[in-house]
C-alpha cells in the first residue's frame, strides 16, 4: 500500500464496496433507471471482478422507482408509502442489476439488511456468512435496507452508513461512495465559490467534520455529513474510502486513472482491526476448554471444530464472544462463537459429520470460523 500521506490507486484494492444513490440510478424526471449510465458503471465492475477483485453494491433506488409506479406524490412520503414504494421499485432494481451484470458475465445475489442485521451479533454472523459465501461463488452482492419493514426506529436513514457497515462486515478493504460531488471540500462549494478539493484525508478530525455540509437532494437521504460518518465508522475498522463524483458514465474507470476524489486513509488493515474488536471490545459470555490438537490446529491458522471442544462453559448465545482455553486453563483467544450454549454441549467432542444428527440441523462446520477468531501470543 503507499505511503499514508499519498493517495492509494483503486487497483491496490481486492474486495471493494460500491455505493450507488438514488440521484445517480434513477432519473427524476422521469422515475426510471438512467439504464445508459447503469450499464457504463457495470462495465467498471466487470472489469474490476474480471482482474479478481471482489465486488459488492449497496444500491439506493427503490423507493424512487416504486413511488412513480405507483404515482405517488412528489416530497416526504409516509412511512407506509415508503415501504410500499420499496416493495415494488425493489423488485424493478433487482431485476435491473441482474440483468446488466449478466451482460458482463456476473451474477448478482440480492441481499436486504435491517439496523439488526448489522448491530446484533447473533443476525450480523448470519448476514456476514452469506455475502462471504456469495463472494466464494463470485456472485456481486446488491444490498439494500430492507425499507419493506424497516420503520424510523430501526433504520439506517441512509445507504452511506449502510455501505460503511457492509464494508466492515465483509472485511473490505475500500469503500467507495459514488456521489453527486467529487469529494470533501474545504466549504460546501455551492455556497462559497473559493472553495477547494481535499484529495486526501489522513485521518478523521473535529475540522474534517465540521466541512460537512447539509442534506443531499429530494431522492437522496445522504449529504456530505453522513459520508463523513461513513468515513469514520469505515476507517475504525480498517478500510480505506473514497468520495468521488458518480455523474458522467464510467465513474470507477475515472478513480482508476487519478480523478477528482477525496481518500479517507486507515492506518489499519480490515483482519486486524475486526480481530482487535473480538479480542478487545467485546465481553466474553462463556468459556470453550480445547484439548491440544486444537489449540495446535488454531496456532496453524485452522477454525475450531466441534471436535477440539472438551468442555463448554457459560449461557452464551451464537454470536456472543467467547474465551478459549486450553488443556492446562490458559486462555488461548476469544472468538465469536457458531452455536448456542446448549448446542454447543451437545456437540462438543464430536465429528462435523455428526452435527445434523445430533441437532437435527445442518449446522456450520466451525464451533468458531478462524475469521471470528482473535489468538493471543503464543
Amino acid at each position: 500500500m503507499t505511503a499514508p500521506s499519498a493517495a492509494p490507486s483503486l487497483a491496490d484494492f481486492r474486495r471493494i464496496v460500491i455505493k450507488v444513490g438514488s440521484a445517480l440510478i434513477v432519473d427524476s424526471a422521469r422515475g426510471k433507471v438512467r439504464l445508459p449510465w447503469l450499464t457504463a458503471l457495470v462495465e467498471d465492475i466487470g472489469a474490476l471482478h474480471a482482474k479478481g477483485c471482489d465486488v459488492l453494491v449497496v444500491s439506493s433506488g427503490a423507493i424512487a422507482l416504486g413511488r412513480t409506479v405507483l404515482g405517488l406524490p412528489k416530497g416526504p412520503l409516509k412511512l407506509e408509502d415508503s415501504q410500499a414504494a420499496a416493495a415494488v421499485g425493489q423488485i424493478a432494481l433487482a431485476r435491473t442489476w441482474a440483468e446488466t451484470l449478466s451482460h458482463e458475465g456476473v451474477t448478482a445475489g440480492q441481499v436486504l439488511l435491517t439496523l439488526g442485521d448489522t448491530e446484533e451479533r447473533r443476525r450480523y454472523l448470519n448476514a456476514r456468512s452469506t455475502l462471504a459465501r456469495l463472494l466464494d461463488l463470485r456472485a456481486v452482492p446488491i444490498i439494500n435496507e430492507n425499507d419493506t419493514v424497516a420503520t424510523t426506529e430501526i433504520r439506517y436513514g441512509d445507504n452511506d452508513r449502510l455501505a460503511a457497515r457492509v464494508a466492515t462486515m465483509a472485511s473490505a478493504d475500500l469503500l467507495v461512495l459514488l456521489s453527486d460531488i467529487d469529494g470533501l471540500y474545504t466549504a460546501p462549494p455551492a455556497q462559497d465559490p473559493g472553495a477547494t478539493l481535499i484529495p486526501v484525508v489522513p485521518r478523521i478530525t473535529a475540522e474534517i467534520e465540521a466541512m460537512a455540509g447539509g442534506a443531499g437532494s429530494e431522492l437522496s437521504r445522504g449529504g456530505m455529513r453522513t459520508k463523513i460518518e461513513a468515513g469514520k465508522i469505515a476507517t475504525a475498522a480498517g478500510t480505506h474510502m473514497v468520495i468521488a463524483s458518480g455523474h458522467g458514465k464510467n465513474p470507477l474507470k475515472r478513480i482508476l486513472d487519478g480523478g477528482r476524489c477525496t481518500w479517507f486513509l486507515t492506518s489499519a488493515n480490515p483482519a486486524r482491526a475486526r480481530k482487535n474488536w473480538i479480542g478487545g471490545a467485546l465481553e466474553p459470555r462463556g468459556v470453550l476448554h480445547l484439548d491440544a490438537g486444537a489449540v495446535a490446529a488454531l496456532r496453524r491458522g485452522s477454525s475450531l471444530l466441534p471436535a477440539g471442544v472438551v468442555r463448554v462453559e457459560g449461557g452464551f448465545q451464537r454470536g456472543d464472544a467467547v474465551l478459549l482455553r486450553g488443556p492446562d486453563g490458559a486462555e488461548i483467544g476469544r472468538g465469536l462463537v457458531a452455536y448456542d450454549a446448549d448446542h454447543a454441549e451437545r456437540i462438543r467432542g464430536r465429528s462435523t459429520a455428526d452435527i445434523e444428527a445430533l441437532l437435527g440441523i445442518k449446522g456450520r462446520a466451525e464451533m468458531v470460523h478462524r475469521d471470528d477468531l482473535a489468538l493471543g501470543a503464543g
